[in-house]
């Protein structure tokens, strides 16, 4: 199977603040890649957030913004790939609203999300956040809310899922964004 795994933090509550991004590139059912950047989300950052995920304004001092990061990656989003996120419509609203923000054209892809193939093919477990399906997999996941570890925690549940069940019932759960 060939994906990528996306994973954003944002500063706020507003989806187009996002001040880091990581993606887990996946082919023939190994990882073969990263991308990881801080953002300046040229916004402002609430204590809640960084709170979470431990970033802030003078963490990202110098990074650059999502208009410069975009061209890097831009080749990655196109109508055959697949994207997974683990709340996908989370990541995919940041990805959008980020470049409507900027006056970017979203891409669209196929998706998809791993809280639903973990509520489809796990639902004994009492949740299905990424650490709890992570930790139910013995999927390593140290550095939760860091955008970098929680795409490496993404990509590994999706080869998981796909070494147990095959593709097909991943295949059923793709869309569109």
């Amino acid at each position: 199977m060939n994906f990528i795994a996306m994973d954003f933090e944002t500063a706020n509550r507003q989806p187009d603040s996002a001040c880091s991004l990581a993606i887990v590139a996946v082919r023939d059912n190994q990882i073969v890649n990263n991308f990881y950047t801080l953002i300046d989300p040229q916004s402002k950052f609430d204590y809640w957030n960084t709170r979470i995920n431990g970033i802030s304004s003078t963490t990202v001092a110098g990074a650059p913004n999502f208009t410069q990061v975009w061209p890097h990656i831009a080749p990655l989003f196109t109508e055959d790939q697949l994207v997974a996120a683990h709340n996908a419509r989370f990541d995919i609203k940041v990805l959008q609203s980020t470049l409507a923000r900027y006056q970017i054209d979203a891409p669209h892809f196929l998706s998809v999300d791993t809280v639903k193939t973990s509520r489809k093919l796990y639902p004994e477990l009492p949740n299905h956040k990424l650490n709890t399906v992570a930790d139910h997999l013995q999927i390593q996941l140290d550095n939760h809310h860091n955008a970098l570890a929680d795409s490496y925690a993404c990509a590994n549940i999706l080869l998981t899922e796909v070494q147990q069940f095959g593709p097909d019932p991943i295949k059923k759960l793709v869309t569109i964004a």
